[in-house]
């Protein structure tokens, strides 16, 4: 059916909504969770009309499943960095992807860049200033050196003059298409993507560095810092891995000297 009545509704349609995208429909866990929100939101709108008595879903629930966020460890993101590329195209995909590795944008907020965004923020460096084209979020980011020498190599660059833009960008479908060939050459096993680049930003660059959850939150453009606090647990399982392995070691050495003791 295209519709069904209010007064027909049920709490099994939700039950049976959720078997069939899952069956027939086969998105993933955390979209479909976003499905079952909206028809949540129209039963809540028809109370608040009093076109319904309650929300009959009201208690209904649905897990969202934690996304593995993958990143670019430090000995990953220098092999990019210093790999002699001779292709003019893998090259200039390089500089676009370790751009977004230093700033944290996405494709869409990286791509609409131009030099108008550029100003000297208040510690007298270079800054980004932007909003998120997500969520309208302002995502001002202090230039590292890295970013700005791209952004320098590409300043005279005939894309970037043309559309007047700070980098040459590709569409997002050729730029993850020529990211698996960046991930060849440099021997990276991970799928590289251009949203790898954000969350490595979020890791490896800011977190790993010590750099607070409050400062990376702003620097993303997250709505809440709750959505900042994954790539915290992200960074927490690297130092507990570092960890066991040094405890490994001192074990190792520990029994050695038992040994010799003997």
């Amino acid at each position: 059916m295209d519709d069904i009545y209010l007064s027909h509704l049920k709490y099994s349609f939700m039950v049976e909504y959720e078997f069939y995208i899952k069956t027939e429909v086969k998105i993933q866990q955390n979209t479909m969770v976003k499905y079952l929100k909206y028809v949540n939101r129209v039963v809540e709108f028809a109370v608040n009309n009093e076109w319904m008595e309650r929300n009959i879903f009201q208690n209904y629930k649905c897990p969202i499943k934690e996304a593995k966020r993958e990143y670019l460890t430090q000995a990953e993101l220098d092999r990019i960095l210093t790999k002699e590329i001779t292709i003019e195209r893998l090259a200039e995909v390089r500089d676009v992807f370790v751009f977004c590795c230093y700033t944290g944008y996405a494709y869409k907020d990286a791509a609409k860049l131009t030099a108008e965004h550029l100003d000297i923020g208040i510690n007298g460096r270079q800054w980004i200033y932007t909003s998120r084209q997500k969520n309208d979020n302002v995502a001002n980011v202090p230039l590292l050196d890295i970013a700005s020498e791209i952004i320098d190599k590409y300043k005279d660059h005939p894309k970037c003059v043309k559309e007047n833009k700070l980098l040459p960008m590709k569409s997002n479908q050729k730029l993850n298409a020529y990211l698996k060939e960046l991930a060849d050459i440099c021997e990276i096993k991970k799928p590289l993507t251009m949203h790898i680049a954000r969350h490595t930003f979020a890791t490896t660059v800011l977190l790993a560095n010590g750099v607070s959850m409050e400062a990376t939150s702003k620097m993303l453009g997250h709505s809440s810092i709750k959505t900042t606090q994954i790539y915290g647990k992200i960074v927490e399982s690297r130092v507990a891995d570092e960890m066991e392995m040094l405890s490994k070691k001192i074990g190792k050495k520990a029994s050695e000297n038992q040994k010799k003791a003997k």
